[in-house]
């Protein structure tokens, strides 16, 4: 049987399955580890991802059946960027190459299992997005009825990225935080089980992209790791997976985590910065960076806590600063991602800037999270030069621009 902790109170004795919360002091609660005897390895010659580190995932048995080929995403070196920014090493881990197009589907994958294996028919989530579309194709996949509460205003793109799946779409008005807390509710009395961004299996299922990170860098970890932030699970995810892997002596060094915020919604960063363990929820919140936008991030303080014990780092930077780094991903190294993932560029070039960063710091690993095809509305207001010439002016006009 599965056991939960809290990282404030400790181990629970007993957790409302509806609810990812901790029944003491109301933070996010977490798998405990299992202990396996032998130690944990991974299996490379394994074909899935969730397969390969079967060992540190709380799933009594895989069904491969109810995969849809998530993970193993590449780790690209971008060599004209850390050149640019006089850095030997910076790699992005394209997240855009999972299923639905974001690092969503690691996740997903795993709480569905787990949601088929205990029985249950009704999953849901609540999202502006990525984990909706994430959801609604496994839920599809996994032949379960699927709920997907949608905030009011989300993007005409991802409704329809979502709906293709054929789940019971609901667009809700008012606040983001209250309709989180009211799916919960809702969900337990209705008998759905709502996965949402910081399920525990969720959790446990981002700890992938850390697994292969390490996998991919020879088994070692990076330096810095760069993590766009929204409601936390994400990057904690990441954090317990590099825990896992010191704990069972894997790894030598643990690497800074650098959570990266939108300055029109920050208030993680805004608490980091000032000293604070607790956030406040900022008094207005305006950015184009919708996938991060979180004003009451429910794993928040949880985040503070295991950055601060970790010395992380966690900044902000404006959308001007993400959507620049986003053209750069594109023109420089061929990668089109969300302006929310161009946000760990930004800060990347950020603390080079301040000299936090040197070429000796070591290597930085950019978790880019999901594809800017995804926001194509933005992609209007781009300048693209266009050569506008009659066939018979090819040959000249060609010459001209080399």
């Amino acid at each position: 049987m599965d056991r939960f902790e809290c990282l404030i109170c400790g181990p629970v004795a007993s957790r409302d399955p509806y609810s990812p919360f901790c029944p003491g002091c109301a933070e996010p609660l977490f798998l405990v580890p299992a202990a396996r005897s032998g130690g944990k390895i991974i299996h490379e010659d394994r074909p899935l991802a969730l397969e390969r580190f079967a060992d540190f995932l709380p799933l009594d048995g895989i069904d491969p059946g109810l995969s849809l080929g998530e993970g193993m995403t590449p780790l690209v070196r971008l060599g004209r960027t850390g050149a640019a920014m006089g850095l030997a090493a910076v790699y992005a881990k394209n997240e855009a190459q999972n299923p639905t197009g974001s690092f969503k589907d690691r996740g997903t994958a795993v709480a569905v299992q787990k949601a088929v294996s205990l029985g249950i028919k009704r999953i849901g989530t609540v999202s502006t997005g990525n984990m909706a579309a994430s959801t609604a194709a496994y839920g599809a996949r996994a032949g379960l009825e699927t709920f997907v509460l949608l905030k009011e205003g989300t993007a005409v793109t991802s409704l329809k990225a979502a709906g293709i799946h054929g789940p019971r779409l609901i667009a809700v008005e008012g606040d983001y935080g209250s309709l989180f807390r009211a799916s919960l509710d809702v969900g337990k009395r209705l008998g759905i089980s709502f996965m949402n961004s910081i399920d525990p299996y969720r959790m446990e299922g981002y700890k992938l992209t850390a697994f292969e990170i390490y996998l991919q860098m020879g088994r070692r970890s990076p330096r810095f790791l760069f993590v766009p932030l929204s409601s936390g699970g994400h990057l904690l995810g990441l954090m317990r997976a590099f825990e896992d892997l010191e704990r069972e002596k894997l790894i030598a060094t643990y690497p800074t985590f650098v959570g990266v915020q939108a300055q029109g919604c920050a208030p993680l960063a805004t608490a980091f910065a000032a000293g604070l363990d607790r956030y406040e929820r900022p008094a207005e919140v305006r950015t184009i960076a919708h996938a991060i936008s979180n004003p009451t991030p429910p794993a928040g303080n949880a985040v503070l806590r295991l950055i601060h014990d970790h010395k992380g780092i966690l900044l902000a930077v404006t959308d001007e600063e993400m959507l620049e780094a986003q053209r750069e991903l594109a023109a420089a190294e061929g990668l089109f991602c969300q302006p929310e993932s161009a946000t760990t560029l930004a800060a990347l070039k950020k603390l080079v800037a301040a000299g936090r960063i040197a070429e000796k710091s070591g290597d930085a690993v950019l978790v880019l999270t999901g594809s800017g095809l995804k926001t194509p509305h933005l992609l209007e207001s781009v300048p693209v030069e266009i050569h506008r010439i009659p066939l018979s002016g090819l040959e000249s006009c060609l010459s001209r621009l080399f």
